[in-house]
């Protein structure tokens, strides 16, 4: 049986947070922000903030090859509403990040698909290169 290689994971954080840095933010990794709807504690994998104190929660999913990641996509979406509503005025938005090639879900996530079936409001899923681009700006 064939191991999953994690480290790719690992790459698209470091990218993430080089950005953050160059757009001026400071962060935190894996912060427990509450428990998600299945009861289970919901860690993201960063928190960032800006310059004028404002919050930011981003959560990364990588997809190099065909697999489970655009399945977990909606349930991520709602843990990060939830976390959002569960701490009104902390946190002013949530990022879902998308990276890797193996998407075939990617431009349906990014375009606002799932707003046909659920309220995304504060959320906003972007590919990683959308991402770097607002956050080297420091346009979270």
């Amino acid at each position: 049986m064939r191991t999953r290689d994690t480290r790719t994971g690992a790459v698209h954080e470091v990218m993430v947070t080089h950005s953050l840095h160059s757009g001026g933010y400071t962060w935190q990794p894996q912060v427990l922000v509450g428990t998600r709807p299945n009861g289970r504690r919901h860690k993201v994998d960063l928190v960032a903030d800006d310059r004028d104190r404002n919050r930011y929660l981003i959560s990364l999913k990588w997809q190099q090859s065909s697999g489970t990641a655009e399945q977990k996509v909606p349930f991520e979406v709602i843990c990060l509403k939830d976390a959002l509503q569960f701490h009104p005025g902390r946190f002013r938005r949530a990022y879902l990040v998308l990276g890797g090639e193996g998407w075939t879900l990617r431009d349906f996530y990014v375009g606002g698909g799932l707003q046909r079936y659920m309220n995304c409001t504060g959320v906003e899923i972007v590919t990683l290169e959308r991402f770097v681009a607002l956050a080297n700006r420091g346009q979270l």
